[in-house]
């Protein structure tokens, strides 16, 4: 489950999220995965870039700083594709495509995970 805090708005997400705090975990991230993520993420810590090498499907990403305070939002980043370091972000969200849209995240809000 994901709470979102932005102006005393709360927004609840009702979705699994998984931790990748590892090497392995980071490492492999959602690399091979046949399925596109379904009411699920995965939250990669520490990560303050990303590579769709190996990405089966496109995701929507959202980068946190260590305040869990988004400082940029990807939407439908495709496959095959690779997003520089993002200075301050300190984790990264993995979503399914059109989370950012469905919920209306924006930079500034505080997740809460």
């Amino acid at each position: 489950m994901l709470t979102t805090t932005n102006k005393n708005l709360c927004i609840t997400i009702p979705y699994t999220i998984k931790k990748a705090d590892t090497f392995a975990t980071r490492l492999k991230g959602l690399m091979f995965r046949k399925k596109p993520l379904d009411q699920e993420g995965l939250w990669i810590i520490p990560c303050n870039s990303i590579h769709m090498c190996f990405m089966n499907f496109p995701i929507d990403v959202v980068f946190l700083n260590k305040n869990k305070q988004i400082v940029k939002l990807i939407n439908n980043l495709q496959p095959w594709k690779f997003v520089a370091p993002v200075t301050d972000a300190y984790s990264v969200l993995e979503l399914p495509v059109g989370v950012i849209e469905k919920f209306k995240l924006e930079v500034g809000q505080i997740l809460d995970l």
